[in-house]
């Protein structure tokens, strides 16, 4: 799980400088905590313009704070991050509700996005404030509805028991190479589909994304019935995954498929037959990255992953 710093819990609510230094101690004990378990916890670089109280803004309250207090804040919230925006998942058009509150763009917006992707976020909330509640509860509104349940923190006892039952995030692409080989044993992967990473930036973001990608098609390959055909469930999950907008899988465009013939084309796992073309592929935002694999001819059939790295069709 990676947290992220809820940006609408800090809404002019604090009466004087000396309850906000309370508050801001918190988050930041809370983050000290996320670092010992390895997890990233991201802000906005915007958040210095949130406002502590109608008279002033969170930027002119830190000056306000001994020194030191002062300089590891600010390092965080200007230099440091990481920083949500850079990697957010969720587009700014999409329309995702809290009650009355529209959170689209803010930092429940992108964790409840992230949640109904199947990629693990949490908040940490400022208190006092009108966020202390858990989960809280966003709907996304796209072609259907979706309702997600994010996990808010504002103090330390639930968010390191929750953080102690979790499991230890995905640290390099070789780890994530490592599990998804040992995990997804219903995927054929290529020798080398994990080698297009190699010499890219880790992102944990897009490694869980990755995660997920080929945890729903390890998931749809298995969900067969006894004719061939797949299961109620399965049927679902492809409706989820592959149809509508976004959907998580596409095929490539026919101007795609002619211009990047060579790229998309494989060798056959089997080391016999013709190389595989394959066009189909599961999509990471940010950084771009594809899965590439080889739509089988029939549900069940072994699902061949030939590539995993950047976008192959970018122009």
């Amino acid at each position: 799980m990676e947290l992220l710093l809820n940006d609408l819990s800090l809404h002019g609510q604090f009466s004087d400088i000396a309850t906000f230094r309370e508050a801001i101690q918190q988050v930041m004990l809370l983050r000290r905590l996320a670092n010992r378990f390895g997890l990233q916890f991201h802000s906005h670089r915007n958040l210095l313009n949130g406002f502590v109280n109608p008279a002033t803004s969170l930027h002119q309250a830190l000056q306000m704070l001994p020194r030191d207090e002062k300089r590891s804040i600010l390092q965080w919230l200007t230099r440091q991050g990481p920083f949500w925006e850079d990697v957010a998942q969720h587009s700014p058009d999409l329309w995702m509700t809290c009650g009355e509150e529209i959170v689209t763009d803010t930092a429940i917006g992108e964790a409840a996005f992230c949640i109904a992707q199947d990629i693990s976020r949490g908040l940490v909330s400022f208190a006092p404030s009108r966020w202390q509640v858990s989960p809280i509860r966003v709907k996304i509104v796209s072609e259907t509805e979706t309702d997600v349940s994010v996990p808010n923190y504002w103090r330390s006892p639930e968010l390191r028991a929750d953080l102690q039952a979790a499991k230890p995030p995905i640290s390099s692409w070789g780890q994530l190479e490592t599990e998804s080989r040992a995990m997804f044993q219903r995927l054929v992967f290529s020798t080398d589909c994990f080698s297009y990473l190699d010499g890219q930036p880790f992102a944990p973001s897009a490694a869980a994304r990755i995660h997920s990608l080929l945890g729903v098609l390890d998931r749809l390959t298995g969900l067969v019935d006894a004719s061939g055909q797949r299961t109620s469930e399965g049927r679902q999950l492809y409706q989820k995954h592959f149809t509508g907008d976004p959907a998580w899988f596409s095929d490539s465009s026919d101007s795609e498929k002619r211009e990047f013939r060579r790229e998309l084309t494989f060798p056959n796992p089997r080391g016999t037959g013709k190389p595989l073309f394959c066009t189909w592929h599961g999509k990471v935002n940010r950084p771009p990255f594809h899965i590439h694999f080889d739509w089988p001819e029939r549900p069940g059939a072994s699902l061949y992953v030939a590539y995993i790295g950047l976008k192959i069709t970018r122009r």
